[in-house]
């Protein structure tokens, strides 16, 4: 089954200064460039990165990977609005694992724990990651959610999606902090940095 991977890097990153945090270090490279490697690792395909105002930086960060670069022309007009520009980069046949580039502390067995967990469910579409009770990043969608992204809002959260698909949501316990480390600001990056180098992981 053939896995497409939407790296979401489409943000103004205001409440960081409007430093890129597809750019910040995670000791030896960035987070984008992490990211994308992870995916590529495990054959996704294609792996998308959803961009905005910080284009350029973050596509030279990815030179020399087997990327997509995608433009977000609308990406003021809120966060699901660039989710659908990387949707529509990808084969409707796809299920997709959504990666926003603020969680770039996620260890790479998480990942194949949700492939793991879809490849053994035929029930769920929507399959979360959940780390001492709080839910987070990355995602798996099935094919079947496309439609229902594509037709929200541009400001509207994905969370709003949750109710409709009930059972079909699956919640899978992970340990690992850093599908729950969002850095959203210089001060979160710094904590989920130490967090994540304390574990041997940086």
């Amino acid at each position: 089954m053939v896995t497409a991977a939407l790296i979401l890097s489409a943000g103004e990153s205001s409440r960081f200064g409007g430093y890129p945090k597809a750019l910040v270090s995670l000791g030896g490279t960035t987070a984008v460039r992490r990211m994308a490697e992870v995916c590529l690792d495990r054959s996704l395909d294609p792996v998308v990165v959803v961009v905005g105002p910080h284009r350029g930086p973050i596509v030279h960060e990815v030179r020399g990977l087997d990327v997509t670069v995608t433009d977000s022309e609308e990406w003021y007009e809120g966060r699901t609005s660039s989710i659908q520009s990387g949707l529509r980069a990808i084969p409707e046949d796809r299920d997709i694992l959504f990666w926003p580039v603020d969680h770039p502390f996620v260890r790479g067995f998480t990942v194949d724990l949700l492939l793991a967990a879809r490849d053994r469910d035929d029930l769920a579409v929507w399959f979360i990651p959940v780390y001492s009770g709080r839910g987070g990043h990355p995602v798996l969608w099935k094919p079947s959610v496309r439609r229902d992204i594509l037709d929200l809002r541009a400001d509207a959260p994905l969370r709003s999606l949750l109710p409709e698909f009930g059972v079909q949501v699956r919640r899978l316990n992970v340990d690992d902090p850093g599908v729950v480390s969002n850095v959203d600001s210089p001060e979160a990056y710094r904590a989920a940095l130490e967090a994540w180098q304390s574990r041997g992981e940086g």
